[in-house]
């Protein structure tokens, strides 16, 4: 099959272990999936979207045995979660594999045989370490102080016949393919690894089990079952019907694979070796997304700080928890879960942006003009920068959607969210009203409302829900489709006001929130204290050593010494207090002197607000008034107001100090005011 005939486009997410609960790393990977299965669809795409469950495997046969199931009941039993969960957080995947269905086996089997024939599957003795966790082996100086590097547990010498696939042959073969497709794994410093991988020389790969029975069989060897790992890679052909289903002929090879970090080199490495040796084109892609932290901590069930999504969606709601994992976290890298960071982003981006120019701009509608969206009529300058802008933005949240960087498409489309709210605070129809300058009103709101709908539909796939709302609320019934059309939106049609797309969070209901999840007082999630780890009641476990109170006879617990700890400073603060400040890109304006104060300038600026701000800094020793003025500039927005000389400052900029003198940080021009740091 020529590949580039193929019509369809393909994202998957890894399998996930049956023998786990949905948690929010595989939340994460799944959300993402789904949102850029949502954009290609809105670009006329045909879109596949995967996911599933990887059911064999040793690790899945002693978690069944110990839960007192055959390995087929279990699995069944661990399913329906995994399903429930993604559709409580409002993914739609196109098809859900599990590896002990009929049509998997099938294939597998198949691509097995294929290989086999080529004569790069062969039969001997193997000794090595093995991890039951991962599934895999290691070697020697794999090890960290005789411990798998990934699950920290003891490895286990074992020396077994098995099926070898001659992963060695493959090394140059698989550096030229790295060679000519430097993209191929995503992000670049991904593929640095995998490239050092490689070249540091590949051993033949075990691909069979004999020490148990709870696989797929080898085909010609009942004696012997697949190593988990052939077996699961294969879903992502074996969902498609296998090679010359009409599936395989529109969607493969995929687009992307998204997987976590640790499982790099099984999608990067064996899985394309596989596949050359089986004469099957390459996915385009493989995408390595970082891990995610809490509160700075890794998610571990022992320190009772996992995040299960689905409640997590219940409180906050499904499209503000999307949004915060998809805006906040710099996709590629590892970033950290905070609640506080996350009620941060619902009441600032959610609901003081996005939510303010919907409610303030229908409100507007529905007292200057009936209630009705009004005729676009003959747009002035304001209206066309408007227009400009949300074109502009259409186009680079496009290209950062394909490009796989959902955090900077959400910084593009909240950038025109904040020249939304400029535009209807220039504009000031309500003044357009009342001088009786209807055509010119009109325009504004109509173009106002464009604008609303251009944000509404550059976010359907991160808010889904939300985004429709917003539509409906502004009269909007074209098919979603990105680009939109400017001017698409028809003229009386109705408006609805409606709740708050997205209610603020006081201190009180965030307190309130904070008691229905367990969090601690320092943000850290303790837990359901009913539910159960390994079998084990979490109640019967001891807690964190952090958490034991000393006395007199027992002294505070000494920490194992950890050396990024060690780097600490005195006088460090948590995450969540740093999530408090709201720092902002800010434009200058103009800037004066002063009077009667050589250290003090006083400086107009534009931090998104709709209106200038005023902000009072020490930094006459360095810098001439004129110096400043167009300059963008990083200043703390929710710093309370305080006055200098008879002036009051609303706000704070960032500088250093260098020779005795600070020095203003600035950005690129081209950032718009109002943007948020993070």
């Amino acid at each position: 099959m020529d590949s580039a005939n193929r019509t369809g486009y393909f994202v998957t997410t890894p399998i996930y272990y049956v023998n786990d609960v949905p948690h929010l790393g595989t939340a994460y990977t799944t959300i993402a999936a789904d949102v850029f299965a949502r954009f290609h669809r809105l670009r006329g795409r045909n879109v596949r979207f995967l996911t599933g469950l990887d059911e064999h495997g040793q690790k899945i046969a002693e978690a069944a045995e110990a839960a007192g199931l055959e390995p087929k009941a279990f699995v069944d039993r661990m399913a329906a979660p995994f399903r429930e969960a993604w559709a409580a957080l409002d993914t739609n995947p196109d098809d859900f594999i599990r590896t002990t269905e009929e049509r998997h086996q099938r294939v597998v089997q198949a691509l097995w045989s294929r290989i086999a024939a080529t004569g790069d599957i062969y039969k001997g003795l193997y000794e090595d370490w093995y991890c039951t966790g991962c599934e895999a082996y290691y070697t020697e100086k794999d090890l960290v102080d005789g411990k798998c590097p990934v699950h920290e547990r003891p490895a286990t010498k074992m020396r077994t016949e098995s099926y070898f696939f001659r992963l060695s042959a493959y090394q140059e073969r698989l550096l030229r393919f790295y060679a000519a497709q430097p993209d191929f794994v995503l992000p670049a410093s991904r593929m640095n690894e995998v490239v050092r991988f490689v070249e540091s020389g590949l051993r033949d790969l075990s691909i069979s089990r004999a020490n148990f029975r709870w696989g797929i069989p080898v085909p010609g060897d009942d004696e012997h079952v697949m190593y988990v790992w052939f077996d699961a890679l294969s879903n992502y052909v074996s969902a498609l019907g296998g090679e010359g289903a009409p599936d395989y002929r529109s969607f493969w090879p995929a687009d992307v694979h998204l997987v976590g970090k640790d499982i790099l080199r099984f999608h990067a490495v064996y899985w394309p070796a596989f596949l050359i040796a089986a004469g099957m084109p390459l996915p385009r892609h493989v995408f390595a997304h970082g891990w995610l932290t809490i509160n700075g901590q890794k998610m571990s069930k022992s320190l009772r700080n996992v995040v299960e999504p689905r409640r997590l969606a219940e409180c906050y709601g499904v499209d503000a928890v999307r949004y915060y994992l998809m805006r906040d976290v710099n996709f590629g890298l590892d970033g950290d879960f905070s609640h506080a960071a996350l009620v941060g982003r619902i009441n600032a981006d959610l609901a003081n942006d996005l939510g303010n120019l919907l409610n303030r701009t229908v409100a507007l509608v529905e007292k200057l003009a009936g209630g009705t969206v009004p005729p676009a009529g003959e747009p002035g300058e304001r209206e066309r920068a408007l227009r400009q802008a949300a074109e502009r933005t259409a186009a680079q949240a496009a290209d950062e959607f394909e490009a796989y960087r959902p955090h900077r498409a959400l910084e593009a489309i909240w950038a025109l969210c904040a020249e939304g709210n400029r535009f209807v605070d220039a504009a000031a129809p309500w003044a357009l009203a009342k001088a009786g300058r209807t055509a010119e009103l009109h325009s504004v709101l109509y173009a106002a409302l464009e604008a609303l709908r251009w944000i509404a539909l550059m976010t359907l796939p991160v808010m889904p829900g939300k985004a429709r709302i917003a539509l409906s609320r502004i009269g909007d019934v074209l098919p979603a489709a990105w680009p939109a059309t400017w001017g698409g939106l028809p003229s009386g049609v109705k408006v609805v006001r409606g709740e708050p797309l997205f209610p603020r969070i006081d201190a009180d209901r965030e307190k309130e929130l904070a008691r229905m999840l367990g969090i601690g007082t320092e943000g850290a999630a303790v837990g359901d204290r009913r539910s159960t780890v390994e079998g084990a009641p979490a109640a019967d476990r001891p807690p964190p050593a952090a958490a034991v109170a000393p006395t007199a006879d027992r002294p505070p617990p000494t920490a194992a010494p950890n050396p990024e700890r060690a780097q600490r400073v005195e006088g460090t603060i948590p995450y969540d207090h740093f999530a408090k400040l709201e720092l902002r890109i800010a434009k200058v304006l103009a800037a004066e002197k002063v009077p009667k104060a050589d250290k003090l300038i006083r400086l107009s600026i534009d931090a998104g607000d709709g209106t200038p701000r005023t902000i009072v800094a020490g930094i006459a020793a360095r810098y001439q008034p004129e110096q400043l003025v167009g300059k963008r500039i990083v200043v703390l927005a929710n710093l309370e107001p305080r006055t200098l000389r008879g002036i009051e400052s609303h706000g704070m900029l960032l500088a250093a100090t260098h020779d005795g003198k600070p020095c203003v940080l600035t950005v690129e021009d081209e950032i718009p005011p109002g943007t948020r740091v993070s």
